[in-house]
């Protein structure tokens, strides 16, 4: 599952933005099920951001987002995403040196 959130923090409050972006990559990484998370910029506009976290299975994302640091820190921060656009994604493709892996889908066609 990939959950990806856009920010886009006014540019006085970058460093702000930053300083509790580094302890919210921090705690939902250290999570059961969390396969990684990334943090970016966007070079064509510098006021845009993502975040990229990478879970095992739904079950993890939702398990991740329980402990109490993370509510206290994580989920604010999320909570500060531009809401234009779907956050949470299931993975369909994932490749690696050693290939490409197919995901089979958790939705049902529509």
């Amino acid at each position: 599952m990939l959950l990806v959130c856009r920010f886009a923090p006014a540019a006085a409050q970058t460093a702000a933005f930053l300083e509790r972006a580094r302890r919210a990559v921090a705690l939902l990484a250290a999570q059961p099920g969390c396969e990684g998370v990334d943090l970016g910029r966007a070079i064509e506009e510098p006021e845009s951001w993502v975040l990229v976290a990478r879970f095992r299975s739904v079950t993890a994302y939702r398990k991740a987002l329980q402990p109490f640091d993370v509510r206290e820190h994580v989920v604010p921060l999320l909570s500060e995403a531009r809401t234009d656009e779907p956050a949470a994604h299931e993975r369909a493709l994932v490749a690696d040196p050693d290939g490409v892996t197919e995901h089979p889908s958790l939705l049902t066609d529509r």
